[in-house]
């Protein structure tokens, strides 16, 4: 009775091999059938609904000052990385050339409007010629026409009652009196001649005036043009500029980098298909990887980086691979950057395009 006992209390053998490795078949199999489907719920709520990449950075439109006229710089008034309002002054070329141009300038606008002024009073004496020259006119006409009346009466008679000599002095008296009658005519042509000459005058001399006036601007505006002044608010950057420095006009002195900055994101353009204008953006900067940004598409642009390279691709080759192209895409913070927080143009960003 005991032995049966003892037989009844020993432990069943444990199952075969073969039926413990199919057991830990259908677990795996499980397992990896409940990642599976969690990956695809995951991929059509949340993954599938973005696009994103890493390769965008900041951008922005930066000003490069150069001088407009040639000189030594006399002042810099700015310093590296700071920060300047529109109209600041950032520095002074010497002015003293600019100065005596003006002057020299200034000078010759006073002569044109001096001779301006003696052309049109010549204007006037040519006038009060004409009006002597027509009033000799008017009394040579009168001894024109009483030389003819005399003339003409001393036809009328019989030769007997006049003598051949009044005959003859008074036909000479008529001749004369119309000989001084056109000459009359002649110096009134002369006078209206001299007027017009002179008229002519006075408007070469207004063209005088007008060249003087724009050589003054020019030096003026030389003068200004002295003084740089900032154009925008910005940052200054990328200073090459010393006191002492001769410059010439086009010369890259410094940069302007504005707070006005945005995202350009470099999109594959398979990525594109699901991807408009409007769209929200969440952006991430790498040099602030716990702040997130929003933002929206602005535009696509029409047409590839590589299109708009130095060296565009040319494929119409034999050999010819093909290769997914990028897109630039713009996009706009939605909010403008906090004060305290450095982000240029250049830094890397991550953009997260939510597409769907």
């Amino acid at each position: 009775m005991e032995q049966q006992e003892k037989k009844e209390s020993l432990p069943l053998p444990p199952p075969p091999p073969r039926k413990k490795k199919f057991q830990l078949k259908v677990y795996a199999g499980l397992a990896a059938l409940f990642f599976l489907i969690i990956f695809i719920i995951y991929f059509f709520n949340v993954a599938g609904t973005y696009e994103s990449t890493d390769d965008a950075f900041i951008d922005g439109y930066v000003t490069i000052i150069s001088p407009r006229v040639p000189g030594p710089v006399t002042e810099l008034l700015v310093t590296d990385n700071q920060v300047v309002k529109k109209g600041d002054v950032l520095l002074q070329i010497d002015p003293r050339d600019y100065v005596v141009s003006e002057a020299l300038a200034r000078a010759e606008l006073d002569i044109a409007h001096s001779q301006l002024d003696q052309a049109r009073a010549q204007v006037k004496v040519s006038q009060a010629k004409v009006l002597q020259a027509e009033a000799l006119v008017a009394s040579a006409q009168a001894d024109a026409k009483r030389a003819m009346n005399d003339l003409q009466r001393y036809q009328s008679v019989e030769i007997q009652a006049v003598s051949q000599s009044a005959f003859d002095l008074t036909q000479a008296q008529s001749s004369s009196a119309a000989a001084n009658l056109e000459g009359s005519k002649s110096q009134v042509k002369a006078a209206e001649a001299e007027v017009n000459l002179s008229e002519t005058a006075v408007e070469t001399a207004m063209a005088t005036v007008k060249e003087a006036e724009a050589k003054l601007h020019q030096a003026q505006l030389n003068l200004s043009y002295s003084k740089i002044l900032a154009p925008v608010d910005a940052r200054v950057t990328a200073r090459s500029v010393q006191p002492g420095n001769y410059v010439q006009p086009g010369q890259a002195l410094l940069a302007l980098v504005p707070k006005d900055v945005w995202v350009v994101a470099n999109f594959k353009e398979t990525q594109l298909t699901h991807m408009h204008p409007g769209q929200s953006v969440e952006l991430s900067v790498d040099a602030y990887p716990n702040r997130k940004f929003k933002g929206h598409i602005d535009s696509l642009q029409a047409g590839s980086g590589a299109w708009f390279s130095l060296l565009p691709p040319e494929n119409a080759v034999g050999n010819y691979i093909k290769v997914v192209q990028r897109v630039p895409v713009k996009i706009v913070f939605d909010t403008p950057i906090p004060e305290d927080l450095d982000i240029a143009p250049g830094m890397s960003v991550v953009p997260k395009v939510k597409v769907k």
